[in-house]
């Protein structure tokens, strides 16, 4: 078998599940879900049908991926971390037809308890704090804290926290993998490594 299932675990029919993937205690993966290669699925995690999760992601236990969320690769989920679909759910009425977009990109890392409010995209290698509350786009490599979230400062791919010299611009070396990021204009960019 390519990828590993604990006995408890339900994977349904039509699920595409890349190799070297491991999918433990109590998850279920929906029949149209498409997961990448080397993926770790956590006790009690779900994942829904209109799911892309990408290669080398970890999703934490007890995280529920709704439909229209997606992550590229190497995506880390902390544990308990909530994604949303509809932006005002109501018991009563039905919104299937109104589900959002949610798309973190690759790197990023949400943290333990985070909630992502749905159709927002989080930026490359971005930093999301334990409990922090995602109502907006996150930039590339930005470090986000608080309810609702707001941006304290920038990350660097190792997932350290980059401080510039300058406020709003400079470059500063990463001390463990000797890259370079530049701040320009309000967005960091990795120069070279």
């Amino acid at each position: 078998m390519p990828f590993a299932v604990h006995p408890s675990a339900i994977v349904d029919d039509g699920a595409e599940i890349g190799e070297g993937s491991r999918i433990w205690h109590f998850v279920h993966v929906c029949g149209g879900a498409k997961v990448g290669r080397n993926v770790s699925m956590g006790q009690g995690v779900f994942i829904g049908n209109n799911v892309t999760i990408g290669d080398n992601c970890k999703i934490q236990n007890n995280v529920s991926v709704y439909d229209n969320v997606h992550l590229e690769d190497g995506v880390f989920c902390g544990p308990s971390m909530v994604f949303t679909n509809v932006y005002n759910p109501r018991s009563l009425i039905e919104r299937k037809g109104e589900y959002r977009d949610t798309l973190v990109k690759k790197g990023a890392t949400l943290g333990a308890n985070c909630t992502i409010v749905c159709g927002v995209t989080i930026g490359e290698y971005a930093f999301v704090g334990a409990g922090a509350v995602i109502n907006k786009h996150v930039p590339a490599y930005a470090l986000m804290v608080g309810v609702p979230a707001k941006q304290i400062g920038w990350m660097s791919e190792y997932g350290e926290q980059l401080d510039f010299p300058v406020k709003g611009s400079g470059e500063i070396c990463c001390p463990h993998t000797g890259a370079v990021y530049r701040l320009k204009n309000g967005q960091v960019e990795k120069c070279s490594s």
